[in-house]
């Protein structure tokens, strides 16, 4: 997933109109993709993880940077700290995303969200299609839809379904990030034995057309904000 992140998160950004000189607060930051974008921006950047594994990665990755290792849920700064409070791929993996998306706006006045929308990125839909075809069910994600997006966002947001393409050099490249074990469908992969990895891999070559050498898969992501007025 990382090279979606990657590219998705100078649309991601754009959306939520970061510009120069702003307060930005990552939520969720993980391994830094989102941040990344927001310090190349230029402006007081700040990070919030739980993990404390991925907010010593972010310490390491951004000399002097103010990340704090916290859930969204109760974020350790004051009120209107920040010009915006990003959330990117975060809101389906937070303990309450409501209470998330609520500090969020106590402490920024605008607040932006994105998820990746089931049925429209590429890669998620054809892992599905894969999990069905082997009788197995999907992984149960909020925050999915459209619908889901605005309802958690709250009245008055703006909605746009981001686009983001990540090219591979064929399938043995695609399987190889997936069987990494980063995001739900990495961690099933790996969750698989021998021979059921096996299996999963024959029926995703095949829901992914069979690629013979390089491949473009899209993802779309609903995204959501609102301004405090």
């Amino acid at each position: 997933m990382g090279r979606f992140s990657t590219r998705l998160a100078p649309v991601f950004a754009d959306f939520a109109g970061v510009e120069p000189g702003m307060r930005s607060l990552d939520v969720g930051a993980g391994t830094g993709a989102l941040t990344a974008e927001l310090v190349r921006r230029g402006g007081e950047v700040a990070a919030a993880e739980p993990s404390a594994e991925f907010a010593a990665a972010l310490r390491s990755r951004f000399p002097g940077l103010d990340v704090r290792q916290t859930g969204a849920e109760e974020l350790p700064w004051a009120d209107d700290s920040f010009d915006v409070a990003l959330a990117q791929l975060v809101v389906a993996f937070m303990s309450d995303a409501a209470a998330g998306v609520r500090e969020m706006q106590r402490v920024a006045g605008t607040v932006a969200v994105c998820m990746w929308d089931r049925e429209r990125m590429e890669m998620l839909a054809a892992i599905d299609r894969t999990r069905a075809a082997l009788g197995v069910s999907r992984w149960d994600s909020p925050y999915r839809s459209r619908v889901e997006i605005e309802q958690l966002i709250g009245d008055g947001a703006e909605l746009e379904l981001l686009e983001v393409d990540a090219d591979y050099v064929d399938f043995e490249d695609f399987w190889s990030a997936l069987a990494g074990g980063v995001g739900p469908a990495g961690i099933w992969v790996v969750a698989l034995d021998d021979e059921q990895r096996a299996t999963a891999r024959a029926e995703l070559f095949r829901q992914l057309g069979e690629p013979d050498g390089p491949f473009t898969l899209t993802g779309r992501a609903w995204a959501a904000k609102t301004t405090r007025a």
